[in-house]
C-alpha cells in the first residue's frame, strides 16, 4: 500500500464523517518514531494507555499516570504530523464527574497538543462525554471489554455472550454516540452484537476483538509487529520484528566480541 499524502492534520469531524465510508484505520504509537512510519498509512493513532504494559511492562493498564500519558502523547505528536492523535484518559483521572474529566482532557490536549481524548464507560459516562464534547473536547468512547474495568468484570474477557450482556452493551453505545462522541471503539465483544451496533448508532464504530463491519478497525502496533508474547487472538501477525530484533542484536554481539565490529568503514581516520 502506497503512503497516503495530506495537506493538513485530520480532525474527530472528519472521522465522524467516515461513518458507513471507507473503513477507518487505527493504531497504536507511543514515540515518536513509530508515529513517524505509521502516520502516513492511518487516520487515527491512538496514544493508549496500554502504554502501561507495552512500554512499561506494567500488569495491568490501571497503573499508568496521567503525567506519562501526556509525555507519551507529546512524543507521538512530534512525529505525526497528519494523523488524528488520540490520547488516553487514564484510570482515575476522569470518572468522579464531569469537571475532574474536563481539566484532565484539557491538560492533556493543552501539553500533548492532540485533536482527541479517550475514555472508557458506557451509559454512566454519557453525561461527562456531552459535557467535554459541549466545551470542545471531542471524545473518543470505549465499550464492551474496557481494560480499565478489568478488576470488575472478572479479568479480559470477551463479553456479549448472553441476552443482558448484549443489550447493556447496545444501550451503552447508544448512551455515548448520543452523548457527541465521535467514535466509539468496540473491544472483545461477540461479532453479531457488533455488526449491530454499528448499524444502530450514529458514531463509527473502530473495532479490536469486535468484526469486520465496523466503520474502522485498530490494533495495537507491537502486538501486530510481532514485539509482544502471547497476544490476543483477534491479532494478525503483519511481520514478526522481534526475532528479526533478536537476530539483529545477536549478530551485533558476536562481532564486537570477535572485534569484526567496528570495521574499517566505522572508524574516522586521521586528516592529511
Amino acid at each position: 500500500m502506497s503512503a497516503e499524502i495530506r495537506k493538513k492534520r485530520l480532525t474527530a469531524p472528519d472521522i465522524r464523517a467516515r461513518k458507513g465510508a471507507t473503513p477507518v484505520v487505527a493504531v497504536t504509537a507511543y514515540n515518536a518514531v513509530m508515529a513517524r512510519l505509521v502516520d502516513p498509512y492511518v487516520e487515527i493513532i491512538l496514544v493508549g494507555d496500554s502504554l502501561a504494559m507495552v512500554e512499561h511492562g506494567m500488569e495491568s493498564t490501571l497503573g499508568v499516570s496521567l503525567e506519562l500519558m501526556i509525555a507519551h502523547g507529546r512524543a507521538v505528536m512530534a512525529g505525526a504530523p497528519a494523523a488524528l492523535v488520540v490520547v488516553d484518559l487514564p484510570f482515575g483521572s476522569y470518572e468522579a464527574g464531569p469537571a475532574e474529566a474536563f481539566r484532565t482532557a484539557a491538560r492533556v490536549m493543552a501539553e500533548t497538543g492532540c485533536g482527541a481524548v479517550k475514555l472508557e464507560g458506557g451509559a454512566h459516562m454519557a453525561e461527562t462525554i456531552a459535557f467535554l464534547a459541549e466545551r470542545g473536547v471531542p471524545v473518543m468512547a470505549h465499550v464492551g471489554l474496557t481494560p480499565q474495568a478489568m478488576n470488575a468484570l472478572g479479568g479480559f474477557r470477551t463479553q456479549g455472550h448472553d441476552e443482558e450482556g448484549r443489550a447493556a452493551i447496545l444501550a451503552d453505545a447508544r448512551s455515548v454516540s448520543d452523548a457527541g462522541a465521535f467514535a466509539v471503539v468496540l473491544e472483545g465483544i461477540v461479532e453479531p452484537l457488533a455488526v449491530e451496533i454499528t448499524a444502530a448508532i450514529a458514531a463509527p464504530t473502530i473495532g479490536i476483538g469486535a468484526a469486520a463491519a465496523c466503520d474502522g478497525q485498530i490494533l495495537v502496533l507491537e502486538d501486530m509487529l510481532g514485539l509482544t508474547e502471547r497476544p490476543p487472538r483477534f491479532v494478525k501477525r503483519y511481520a514478526e520484528l522481534g526475532a528479526a530484533v533478536e537476530k539483529a542484536v545477536g549478530d551485533y554481539a558476536e562481532e564486537v566480541r570477535s572485534r569484526a565490529f567496528p570495521g574499517p568503514e566505522h572508524v574516522y581516520k586521521p586528516r592529511g
